[in-house]
């Protein structure tokens, strides 16, 4: 089984992790007001000398990035310093948390942004690249160095997803989904974290007759963060990053193998023993996390960006404690799927060097410090050295302990994102089997059509 880190590469991602108790919704369904557009500088400035442009770069310079968990601070700062250091540039902010919905039409016309950061909800990469939205960066990378001098081609924690061996876009925060819960609850009661998925299920029936509470909740109307959260790291466990490959691209027989269909048959098992919050299908992301800070569950599975994005909803005496997914069957250690949030470039941008120029500008560790200090999370970037900080809570450090302990915690690496076109379906069918509609042997057939039709 491959290890994603190792080496000087795994000493440099312990530094960086620290502070990885990210915020940022992946995968945040934006039910927040839209987005903003706001103008920076003045494309007519005759006030060069402030900043250290050459004057090749110029014209307007659309941007267009998600807002949710990680908020929008840290992109206000490399907007306005990248304004300074290039003053004839007029800069367009497309921003907000519903932003991808409202910039749809503009992608679809093909009168996109010139630059996309690709998170949230109605966000595909692997769906951009395939329908041909997004500039192929992979020779161009090459040439990218950072402050140092260092590639920054050899500077990622995570490599950036190919796509028939092309890169189109460059992974710039780093995330991993795992399972949370309330570590003073647990400790006040006597429950138990789970290892695995035997002591899972035995953990929440006596949560499930003590608490008299489902114990486990997930976002319904986002089916896809149980897949991401849950399945991913399951598919890891039993089959490696092979297997973990072949569901994501859809490959023939993935979905209806035996292993996956064992690992359905877990889902089942969840559904089957009252284990699911039996509300789930109506609620989003948010509000399935209230529930879970208010005690009406006592398990989720969602980013590090949960404690800063609820920061204002957590109860007194709340503590967090996180646990990789335990899916895995005993015996056999936690799995671990890292999660990107990149930053791209349009096909058909209408100022490509502007583009490129704050692509680079913005990957610098500098910024990633800065990332850190705005978010609590971390960009894509090794030799960052977060392990002076004050502000690591006790959560993360026990997690950062965990996860590079191998004989605790094996690490997985998908090629890249599930295109939409096959998550979707794949969302429905999983809705359907934890809310106890479908039996497992019925939702792989169902999953097994929609890889075909994808496929095609």
């Amino acid at each position: 089984m491959k290890k994603l880190f190792n080496g000087k590469v795994m000493l440099l991602f312990i530094a960086m992790f620290m502070l990885a108790f990210v915020v940022a919704c992946s995968s945040d369904d934006g039910e927040s007001d839209g987005g903003t557009e706001t103008d920076s500088g003045d494309s007519g400035s005759s006030d060069s000398a402030e900043g250290s442009g050459d004057g090749e770069i110029s014209g307007e310079l659309e941007i267009q990035y998600f807002v949710g968990g990680y908020g929008d601070s840290w992109w206000k700062e490399v907007i306005a310093d990248f304004q300074e250091e290039y003053p004839d540039v007029t800069i367009t902010e497309h921003a907000g948390p519903n932003i991808n919905e409202e910039m749809r039409s503009r992608w679809v016309s093909n009168d996109p942004p010139d630059v996309v950061y690709i998170d949230g909800a109605g966000s595909s990469e692997t769906q951009m690249v395939e329908d041909g939205q997004l500039m192929n960066l992979t020779e161009w990378l090459q040439d990218i160095e950072l402050e140092s001098g260092d590639k920054l081609a050899d500077s990622f924690i995570v490599e950036p997803a190919t796509y028939d061996g092309e890169i189109y876009s460059l992974p710039l925060v780093f995330d991993t989904w795992g399972t949370w819960y309330d570590k003073a609850l647990f400790e006040e009661k006597g429950y138990e974290v789970p290892t695995d998925f035997d002591s899972f299920m035995s953990s929440m029936e006596e949560i499930k007759d003590g608490e008299g509470i489902e114990p486990l909740v997930t976002s319904g109307q986002h089916p896809y963060y149980f897949l991401r959260g849950m399945l991913y790291p399951a598919f890891g466990a039993a089959g490696g990053d092979e297997l973990l490959a072949d569901v994501i691209q859809g490959k023939e027989g993935a979905w209806t193998s035996d292993v996956v269909l064992e690992t359905m048959k877990k889902v089942e098992t969840l559904a089957a023993e009252g284990m699911f919050d039996s509300g789930l299908g109506a609620l989003n992301h948010t509000q399935s996390q209230m529930n879970f800070l208010l005690h009406d569950n006592a398990f989720i599975p969602v980013g590090f960006w949960l404690p800063n994005e609820m920061a204002n909803d957590i109860p007194e005496g709340f503590e967090f404690g996180f646990i990789p997914s335990p899916m895995q069957d005993a015996g056999e250690p936690y799995a671990i799927v890292p999660d990107l949030r990149p930053l791209a470039i349009a096909e058909n941008a209408e100022n490509p060097e502007a583009a490129k120029a704050f692509v680079e500008f913005a990957f610098t560790r500098d910024y990633a410090m800065s990332f850190s200090e705005h978010t609590g999370a971390i960009m894509n970037l090794t030799g960052v050295d977060l392990s002076q900080s004050d502000e690591v809570p006790a959560y993360l450090t026990e997690a950062n302990a965990m996860i590079n302990d191998p004989e605790q915690v094996q690490i997985y690496h998908k090629p890249h994102p599930m295109s939409a076109d096959l998550e979707t379906p794949i969302g429905n069918a999983l809705m359907s089997l934890m809310l106890g509609n479908m039996t497992a042997e019925e939702f792989v057939e169902e999953a097994e059509k929609a890889a075909a039709e994808y496929r095609n």
